[in-house]
């Protein structure tokens, strides 16, 4: 038999996930990593290429001991988008950062205050904007590290820098390396425009472009004693996360869409051209089929705001499921199943609707709770938490739709959300549509391993492969009977948010976030 192994540089951990030919994940292990500040360096959290890199190559190993006699026929890898690699003309390392570094602030102000409509611009051409992209980090650099930067021959990602470390060239595909914002979206290609116009130098834009599942290299010696891989793998171009997520839950098609619920919600929605927001409040990527494009909305921390509810109003419960060997999710759940739909009212302010060019939130808060103890308790809380995150989620897909001329009809519903019972219900519910729960729930190792596949021969596109790899387990309805009072909800929340973002944007209230530089 011969098996793909998918490594994943995720924000939190490297993963690595062995699949035979039938899309079966065979063995997983995964190591937990976090992102250290540079000393002195507000916002800054770099990448520790050593250490991550012997993490990733332990469970490479855990893997293959868990599978003896394992062939593995090819490898590919995917990870967190935004974070970026640096190399030299030799192609050595020379300095990389996560996802979630957010030392430019400065340069994203800059380049704004230098020319106002250079942003707009730039996002029109790239489908992004400076708050996520590397060119304020790389001008960081040029001002903050000009040795460095001197230095500085090509940018990768961190997709690309795990197979740079399994042996393959420095090389980036559109998934992940149009994150960057010196992608041209119509070209697929990098665009030395937007560089020279930032003031990046474009030698940066010189490692080569490959689409997911190219193959790209062959596993080094020095590589193989680190990992128990054998010599001369075939190693395959991945991309970004999200992306191959998509692929991993069978959204292959144009109109498809996808709705990724873990720390952030992510709602991606497949486009046949590289159609331009004029709004400014969408991301537009690549897709992973060289055919397709995305738009992408964000809501922002679903996952950890039910998490901190969690930890800090349910201790006893978290305890009592750690006793049953439960997940305490579904008793929280089962409290606020006993709560009718609406929450009484109850309105969470955390995530805005996406607004890319202008992107901040709120301070978090509950409006509109009554003082009586047979309605607002932690049912209702935690009830309420889970619909705030289906109406966020409708006001993105109503801004895709208002792009796309269609509106999304059903979707996947899949992450760490899907796992439950009522919290597809409830997005069910607000959005009237119906989701399609995959088997698969964490679904970006196995998109990975699916271009991968394609690129090995074993399927002539993506799409054959999400037919044969693919597979669901259940469908969720939508109850009709709860479209008015979720029509109440939603109008009420898109009323009492802007004067929450005012007192945030006045300083009155501390925002739950906010873009560099807004």
């Amino acid at each position: 038999m011969a098996e793909i192994l998918a490594l994943d540089a995720g924000t939190g951990s490297g993963r690595a996930v062995l699949f035979d030919a039938e899309g079966r994940a065979l063995a997983a292990a995964s190591r937990e990593w976090q992102h250290r500040p540079e000393p002195g360096v507000p916002g800054s959290m770099n990448f520790d290429r050593e250490r991550n890199w012997g993490l990733l190559a332990e469970a490479i190993r855990e893997v293959l001991a868990a599978v003896p006699g394992a062939q593995v026929r090819g490898v590919v890898a995917t990870s967190m988008r935004e974070g970026i690699a640096l190399y030299d003309e030799a192609g050595a390392e020379l300095w990389a950062c996560a996802n979630v570094d957010a030392r430019a602030a400065d340069e994203v102000r800059g380049l704004r205050e230098a020319d106002p409509e250079l942003e707009r611009w730039a996002y029109l051409r790239s489908g992004q904007t400076f708050a996520l992209g590397a060119a304020p980090r790389l001008l960081w650099l040029k001002r903050h590290r000009p040795e460095l930067y001197r230095r500085a021959a090509r940018m990768a990602m961190l997709s690309d820098w795990v197979a740079t470390r399994l042996g393959a060239p420095v090389a980036v595909d559109p998934t992940n390396g149009g994150t960057t914002g010196l992608f041209h979206l119509a070209r697929r290609a990098w665009d030395p425009e937007i560089a020279a116009r930032v003031g990046v130098k474009t030698e940066l834009l010189s490692a080569p472009v490959h689409e997911p599942g190219t193959p790209i290299g062959e596993v080094s010696a020095e590589a193989a004693r680190a990992t128990g891989l054998a010599p001369g793998t075939p190693i395959l171009m991945g991309g970004g996360d999200a992306q191959l997520g998509v692929v991993g839950l069978g959204a292959t098609r144009p109109g498809e869409a996808a709705i990724l619920g873990g720390s952030f919600w992510q709602q991606e929605v497949n486009l046949d051209r590289p159609l331009a927001d004029a709004t400014g409040r969408l991301r537009i990527n690549f897709a992973a089929d060289p055919r397709l494009w995305q738009a992408e909305a964000i809501v922002f921390f679903p996952g950890i705001a039910v998490r901190w509810f969690r930890d800090a109003f349910a201790p006893d419960l978290k305890a009592e499921a750690a006793r049953r060997g439960e997940d305490p999710y579904r008793l929280l759940e089962e409290l606020a199943a006993g709560v009718p739909p609406g929450s009484y009212g109850l309105t969470p302010i955390l995530s805005d609707a996406m607004n890319y060019l202008h992107w901040r939130h709120a301070a978090p808060s509950f409006l509109n709770f009554p003082l009586d103890p047979e309605k607002a308790h932690r049912g209702t809380f935690f009830r309420a938490l889970e619909e705030n995150a289906a109406l966020v989620t409708r006001a993105n897909l109503e801004a895709i739709a208002e792009l796309t001329g269609r509106p999304v009809t059903e979707a996947v519903f899949a992450g760490g959300a899907a796992k439950g019972r009522l919290w597809p219900q409830i997005v069910a519910d607000v959005l009237q549509i119906p989701l399609r729960i995959p088997v698969v729930k964490e679904a970006t190792a196995l998109g990975a391993a699916m271009t991968a596949a394609v690129g090995l021969g074993l399927f002539a596109e993506a799409e054959e492969a999400a037919r044969a790899w693919v597979r669901f387990e259940r469908t969720v309805e939508p109850n009709p009977d709860h479209r008015q009072v979720y029509d109440e909800a939603y109008h009420r929340w898109r009323a009492v948010y802007p004067p929450q973002l005012e007192l945030a944007d006045r300083g009155l209230t501390t925002s739950m976030w906010r873009a560099p530089g807004e």
